[in-house]
């Protein structure tokens, strides 16, 4: 089987992307283009709420296939064009419009991390395995999300060592929030979509990009785009709809409008 993103929709406002690439699920080049092409179109979808990102068989993700990397360099090409490349995935990924759940189902190594940092939140299996391998390879990776996410002592540990930790240890640090048993795993993932994916969107979206820029921001700053955001979403017909279900108790029925 060759090597390929697949795209499915899980429900009318979730969809779910598999990578599968066996048996590491590496993002070359070529994978890096489907996963692009996918995030693109499922952007513009608007009826899609939210987004579940997985791997196929005993690995979720290795990040950039490095026999490319080689190759290209050995061949005189470009160093590190593959890891640019796979750098602009990783911001599509962090920017994407709705949230992003990664369940991370088994080996997470390398660019495979960054690519579960990238997304708002994780959940992962009791059989995945983490490893920041950036040292294992003389590069450098995730030294700027990881310690954002979980804290400078803990993030120098994976980063450092380059050793492979345990979902638990995962857990213990905050870099995933549920573990689950892999057979869980996916169903817990796409009910958290679900989830999500029944609340007003517009809000969400907004939510989003609010806390993901609130790390950077002061409290004024925090207090101006948060006021932005509200005089936007005041008027939309979702707020209305939303105080109207509240008064006659029954649950709302958003329409991204």
């Amino acid at each position: 089987m060759s090597a390929t993103i697949h795209v499915t929709r899980e429900g009318e406002h979730v969809a779910l992307l598999t990578i599968d690439n066996p048996p590491r699920n590496t993002l070359g080049t070529a994978m890096r283009a489907q996963l692009r092409e996918a995030l693109t179109r499922l952007a513009a979808d608007l009826s899609v709420r939210a987004v579940v990102v997985t791997g196929s068989g005993k690995a979720f993700c290795s990040g950039d296939d490095l026999r490319e990397e080689f190759a290209a360099v050995a061949g005189g090409g470009e160093p590190g064009a593959n890891l640019l490349d796979f750098a602009r995935l990783l911001d599509q990924v962090e920017a994407f419009r709705a949230p992003v759940i990664a369940a991370v189902n088994g080996w997470c190594v390398g660019g495979g991390v960054e690519l579960a940092l990238c997304c708002d939140l994780r959940l992962a299996s009791t059989d995945a395995k983490f490893v920041c391998a950036g040292v294992n390879v003389g590069l450098t990776a995730s030294a700027y999300r990881l310690p954002r996410t979980i804290g400078i002592a803990n993030a120098k540990h994976m980063l450092f060592t380059g050793q492979p930790y345990a979902a638990e240890s995962a857990a213990r640090f905050g870099l995933v929030s549920d573990l689950h048993p892999p057979s869980d795993l996916l169903p817990a993932a796409l009910r958290l979509a679900d989830r999500i994916a029944s609340r007003a969107p517009l809000s969400v979206e907004a939510t989003k990009r609010l806390a993901s820029a609130a790390p950077d921001l002061t409290p004024q700053q925090a207090l101006t785009a948060q006021a932005e955001e509200l005089a936007t979403l005041i008027t939309t017909t979702d707020h209305l709809t939303a105080l109207q279900a509240f008064l006659e108790k029954h649950t709302p029925i958003f329409t991204r409008s």
